[in-house]
């Protein structure tokens, strides 16, 4: 008999519970970046957060001898199921202090997904492949990058253990002490930039909200047949970007443009975990002064978003934008960029990326059960 019960969160008490458990259950961890607290209140609120307009999170927590031991949340996205002809849940924000415990949870919200009919289960998303997406399963030894996930290592396992199967890795690429681009590699960006006369120009926050439509445009279309990929509405899209808008270096966020068009964009962003590990998730009473001061603790950045759109594939001007990104971080003082993610079998971007110097060094996993 397992001494674990889960309870569905009802309360706001329990809420609050639900969002301080990593903090103290990482408080020892060196890797593990604490995310600000009022960032992860809003992300729970369902009157704050754009995501519920489409989706509800049903959060759960384990208790043993009186104490919180983890927990996890129920997610069923409309949006997702509708793009994708899918009946499926998710489940997101895992935690879990051994195995009992994660198959308490793990058993809760199937239960709970098969409770609305759904046919199978699929994490973890945080809440959804926008945002922070399956358990880390090597690499443990380094810190990640900006919006992205950190899980201890026995969490593939526990999973694992419950039935789940691996259904996508996820890949993030390193460039590491910014090395100089293959001699052949700029090449063919050089012999691109001669036939096509391409124009790299970067963010003009002068003109923030015409940028971030053309942003969005670009998303959608350039993603639109990805595995998984759902686009973000527009008020998602308009939060994030408010929010991105605070850490954002302009000249390493890059269009391109052929005869005058945006043709694709490759978005760079300075690794605010690099403050946030520093803070512990507290904006006070010290916190603001460190987050003002950002760029004095920043010389990592990461490049979540190089897309060309459809029409203009084919030419090569990836390899321009890789090749300019590069160039340019490391004119700004940075020492290291994440390429990340990128889907396991999107093979000619991971060929690019492994071509101009790139190095696969991390791997993150997505499961699913039939339920």
């Amino acid at each position: 008999m397992s001494d674990v019960e889960v309870r569905a969160v009802t309360s706001r008490r329990d809420r609050g519970r639900f969002i301080e458990f990593p903090y103290r259950f990482y408080r020892n961890d060196p890797h593990w970046v604490a995310p600000l607290r009022i960032s992860e209140r809003e992300r729970f609120d369902s009157r704050k957060h754009p995501f519920f307009q489409h989706a509800r999170i049903q959060p759960f927590l384990a208790w043993r001898d009186g104490a919180v031991v983890g927990r996890v949340a129920g997610i069923d996205d409309d949006h997702h199921n509708e793009v994708h002809g899918d009946n499926l849940a998710f489940f997101g924000f895992f935690e879990a202090v051994d195995g009992a415990v994660a198959a308490a949870l793990l058993a809760s919200v199937e239960a709970w997904a098969r409770d609305l009919g759904r046919s199978a289960l699929r994490g973890p998303a945080n809440p959804s492949m926008n945002d922070g997406s399956g358990f880390q399963i090597d690499a443990f030894d380094t810190s990640p990058y900006v919006m992205m996930p950190y899980n201890p290592p026995a969490y593939p396992s526990y999973v694992e253990a419950a039935g789940y199967v691996k259904v996508k890795d996820l890949y993030a690429w390193l460039f590491n002490d910014a090395p100089d681009l293959g001699a052949r590699i700029l090449r063919l960006a050089e012999r691109v930039e001669r036939r096509y006369k391409p124009s790299v120009r970067a963010l003009d926050v002068k003109r923030f909200d015409h940028e971030v439509l053309l942003l969005k445009r670009i998303y959608a279309e350039a993603w639109e047949h990805n595995w998984g990929f759902v686009p973000y509405t527009e008020a998602e899209f308009d939060h994030l970007a408010a929010e991105l808008k605070l850490i954002i270096d302009p000249e390493i966020n890059l269009f391109i443009e052929l005869d005058g068009e945006v043709a694709g964009v490759a978005i760079n962003l300075p690794d605010i975990n690099q403050v946030l590990k520093r803070i512990r998730g507290r904006l006070l009473p010290f916190g603001i002064v460190t987050l003002l001061n950002r760029k004095r603790h920043i010389d990592r950045t990461r490049l979540p978003i190089l897309g060309i759109l459809p029409q203009y594939r084919m030419k090569g001007l990836e390899l321009v934008l890789i090749k300019e990104s590069l160039m340019r971080w490391k004119a700004r003082g940075y020492t290291s960029c994440e390429c990340s993610w990128v889907l396991e079998d999107n093979e000619p971007m991971n060929a690019g990326i492994r071509a101009t110097g790139g190095v696969l060094y991390k791997t993150y996993r997505l499961y699913q059960k039939a339920l």
